[in-house]
């Protein structure tokens, strides 16, 4: 939608600094985004300078991925590429997946292990599990000609390293010395959110990879969209997951960057028709499970809240949806595009039937899953929808213009919160 022109909402423009795109965001509001941004592809490199390479704390891996020294996954900070591996001592390191020779990837498989280093396939050149350059191939030349001059100081050379930092079991890392801790980073209360669903061992149960045709912010907004869940998805309207009848709230952190939505069943909402009144397609009377065993859930949490769904800024996801439980990584592909990194999760003292129960209940999210399959399809119809619209503004006014923990989900406080979070690392 276009936005309005009432002077409430009129400022006098600030323009993006280091955006290079010419463009300019249309005033203070954080409920008034322009188009462009989901396009400019100046605006997407300044991005991942300031963002993912600044100083934000960027979700890579589960801890439970690295179990023993030389265990490693790679994965991408941005479009940085990057390894993650178990050091000799213990501690979890990550650096830049690139040779200081000419430049090759040094690993190539998304996850293996190593005996004490890597090395390139190129030119063979070998790192140690820190990311530091200790060797390489005929450095003294062959037959006593040729090879490295010797001024050539290994110690000088050598893939970025990043700090990183082990929360609740997952991994995120970091290129700048000023991210602060990752307590503070997210705050108490979503610190709380997340230390609710990951309490104890957890195990990966599955993981896949989605691609999705539209801008990363896309679907970051989708995630803390607690506006649109009820009425996209027939399946949360139908079976009463989540709507927005129903108890429940959403948290955001006081900077914006992050936030936890939750859904908390009412007795009284089994019969409240205010879906149907309204004409909603969410709410479907002819919608059955063959199966209706699929949502046989148990409150293992002990507080009622059915779903939660909790973001890390800028890329990380994390999912209660009655008993599935599942980490999600946005990661930049370009303006256009983007990948979903997911992992479902369990827990290592799960009993049989929770096992159970978790594998059949992922079957609610994911490229075909019964809730999110929708979720795949409307960030690409932003994209195209607004493909002539870059100078125009989306209306993002749900539950007012701040960006402050509100308890409904009839609010678009989270994303503003983004919104407000992103203009600030931007314009650093």
């Amino acid at each position: 939608m276009r936005g309005s022109s009432s002077a409430r909402l009129c400022y006098s423009p600030r323009r993006m600094i280091d955006g290079g795109s010419g463009r300019e965001w249309p005033g203070a509001s954080l409920a008034r985004v322009p188009y462009w941004v989901y396009q400019d592809d100046a605006n997407y490199r300044a991005e991942l300078r300031h963002i993912f390479e600044g100083p934000a704390w960027n979700y890579v891996c589960l801890a439970s991925d690295l179990p023993r020294t030389g265990d490693y996954r790679t994965t991408f900070l941005g479009e940085m590429p990057v390894i993650v591996v178990r050091g000799a001592e213990g501690q979890i390191h990550a650096f830049e997946n690139r040779c200081a020779h000419r430049g090759a990837l040094i690993a190539l498989d998304d996850a293996g292990s190593t005996r004490g280093h890597f090395q390139c396939v190129y030119h063979a050149w070998t790192y140690d599990l820190e990311g530091s350059l200790v060797g390489i191939a005929f450095e003294k030349g062959s037959n006593g000609k040729g090879g490295m001059p010797a001024t050539f100081c290994k110690a000088e050379h050598g893939p970025r390293k990043l700090r990183t930092t082990v929360l609740a079991g997952l991994v995120f890392a970091t290129l700048s010395p000023d991210t602060p801790p990752i307590e503070e980073y997210l705050g108490d209360e979503v610190l709380g959110r997340l230390r609710r669903v990951l309490h104890k061992e957890a195990r990966v149960m599955g993981r896949f990879v989605q691609a999705l045709p539209n801008n990363w912010k896309l679907y970051v907004e989708n995630v803390k969209d607690t506006y649109h869940a009820s009425l996209l998805h027939t399946f949360f309207g139908t079976f009463r997951i989540t709507r927005l009848t129903q108890g429940g709230g959403i948290l955001v952190s006081p900077d914006g960057a992050h936030h936890a939505s939750y859904t908390i069943d009412r007795a009284d909402d089994s019969r409240s028709t205010a879906y149907r009144e309204q004409g909603i397609r969410s709410e479907n009377q002819n919608y059955r499970l063959a199966d209706p065993s699929l949502l046989d859930a148990v409150d293992e949490f002990g507080d009622g809240i059915q779903l939660q769904i909790l973001t890390v800024f800028p890329n990380l996801v994390l999912q209660q949806i009655h008993n599935s439980l599942a980490v999600r990584q946005v990661l930049p592909k370009g303006p256009g595009a983007m990948e979903l990194h997911w992992t479902y999760l369990g827990f290592a003292d799960d009993t049989p039937d929770m096992q159970r129960r978790r594998m059949k209940q992922s079957n609610l999210v994911g490229p075909a899953g019964y809730v999110s399959m929708e979720d795949g399809c409307v960030g690409g119809f932003v994209q195209r929808g607004v493909a002539a619209a870059g100078d125009e503004v989306s209306v993002v006014n749900m539950g007012g213009e701040g960006a402050e923990s509100q308890e409904t989900r009839a609010t678009e406080a989270s994303v503003r919160g983004f919104w407000k979070a992103y203009r600030r690392y931007m314009e650093a």
